[in-house]
């Protein structure tokens, strides 16, 4: 159930860049330009980086560990990187507190994908 809105997530992030670069006029592959452009720019670069290993720990933890705090962690987490992309598009400075909130959410969901396995593979 958090897979689609990890999609529309991207999706949103990934049509903020291209309304950044029809606004400062920007084509691609340029990646440099006016200030908000670059923020923006990076700020969705940074969401997709992290995504492969948010949807891998949501994906086991969902499996191997309770379905329902793993589907709110990755919800919560969806929420942080919004307003991470959010904050960044403002200032810089303003994406550092829903990082931090993001990266405790992500150690969530390790510990319940770690915790998950163990006893999968530790019951007799």
């Amino acid at each position: 159930t958090v897979t689609i809105p990890v999609v529309l997530f991207l999706a949103y992030v990934a049509l903020q860049v291209i309304y950044a670069r029809r606004k400062y006029k920007i084509s691609p592959p340029e990646t440099t330009g006016h200030p908000e452009f670059e923020r923006i720019f990076r700020a969705q670069a940074n969401c997709s980086e992290y995504f492969p290993i948010f949807i891998s720990l949501l994906w086991v933890a969902g499996i191997f560990s309770h379905q329902g705090v793993t589907a709110v962690c990755g919800l919560l987490y969806l929420y942080t990187r919004l307003k991470y992309f959010q904050g960044y598009a403002v200032a810089a400075q303003e994406r550092l507190g829903p990082l931090y909130a993001s990266a405790w959410l992500l150690w969530m969901l390790l510990g319940l994908a770690m915790a998950g396995l163990l006893a999968h593979f530790l019951q007799p």
